[in-house]
């Protein structure tokens, strides 16, 4: 199965919308928001990821948020769950769950803090692959899960016939080159400022948290790559700079883009829970100005 047909080009990872004091998740908005973006030009997205604040959604919560989108969109785009956990039972149970619920795809990042040696990678990932029948890309980002697949380990994967990409944060385009060079492994980026740069040498598409409010722009970017059209790509790049630097710079993704889909008035902002706090005043004063710069009216 290709990447591209399993999960699409376009991902949001999408953003948790809670009830006012963080305390239930507010599923009717998680419809909403799903459409929205589904409408603004993903086509695909991805539930219960770090963006969407999984570390503090219980399993029954994940299962039927993830139940929630699949109903709402699941006709239109790819539904791709994150199974992400530093304990590999646990990531087992959660893709399980996800291919009952009718998720399309899994997303099965690095085990994060207990940092194993590239034989426990490697062996969490095959695991996890090996418990559904759902096409994985796995995540690979040592900034937020202390330690990095290796290009040897990555190799190793690719000839799993279920793992089929791998959505990049690592900031190394001379590894992504050399692992797409070598193997059939997809690439998406995964890291919002270099999403032209991995597109240029080999990606196929994008996992985004900008693309909460920027999706059309990077169809039109992914689409403009595809046809070997740089300048546009560049043009539409640029444009997004200010966006990317508002929301990836300040405070962390699901900070700043729900502060942001607030300021747009869109659904999704809103509540966050602890140990995530809401954009401050000044934070949300830069940020309007980066939306602005950015070309949006407000």
């Amino acid at each position: 199965m290709k990447a591209e047909s399993a999960f699409g080009t376009v991902l949001t990872a999408m953003v948790t919308p809670f009830a006012s004091d963080g305390t239930k998740i507010d599923f009717e908005a998680a419809a909403k928001l799903a459409n929205d973006l589904v409408d603004l030009g993903n086509n695909g997205l991805v539930v219960n990821g770090t963006t969407g604040e999984s570390p503090t959604t219980d399993e029954h919560e994940k299962l039927e948020l993830l139940k929630v989108v699949i109903e709402a969109v699941g006709g239109r785009a790819k539904v791709v769950a994150g199974a992400g956990s530093n304990d590999t039972a646990h990531s087992v149970l959660l893709a399980k769950d996800a291919q009952k619920a009718g998720a399309h795809g899994l997303l099965v990042v690095t085990p994060y803090y207990n940092k194993p040696p590239q034989a426990g990678i490697y062996a969490h990932m095959v695991a996890v692959a090996d418990s559904t029948d759902l096409p994985v890309m796995i995540y690979d980002i040592p900034g937020r899960s202390g330690v990095a697949i290796s290009n040897e380990t990555m190799l190793q994967l690719s000839q799993h016939p279920k793992i089929i990409a791998n959505k990049d944060a690592k900031g190394d385009l001379w590894a992504a080159s050399q692992i797409m060079a070598q193997s059939d492994l997809a690439y998406y980026s995964g890291d919002d400022p270099l999403n032209l740069a991995l597109l240029a040498v080999g990606a196929v598409g994008v996992v985004s948290v900008t693309g909460h409010i920027v999706a059309d722009r990077h169809k039109l970017m992914v689409e403009a790559m595809q046809n070997n059209d740089v300048k546009t790509a560049r043009e539409i790049n640029r444009s997004l700079i200010p966006i990317t630097e508002g929301i990836m710079t300040k405070a962390g993704g699901a900070i700043m883009v729900k502060a942001a889909l607030d300021q747009l008035g869109r659904t999704g902002g809103g509540a966050l829970r602890l140990p995530l706090v809401p954009a401050t005043a000044d934070q949300r004063r830069v940020l309007r100005e980066d939306l602005i710069k950015g070309g949006f009216s407000l």
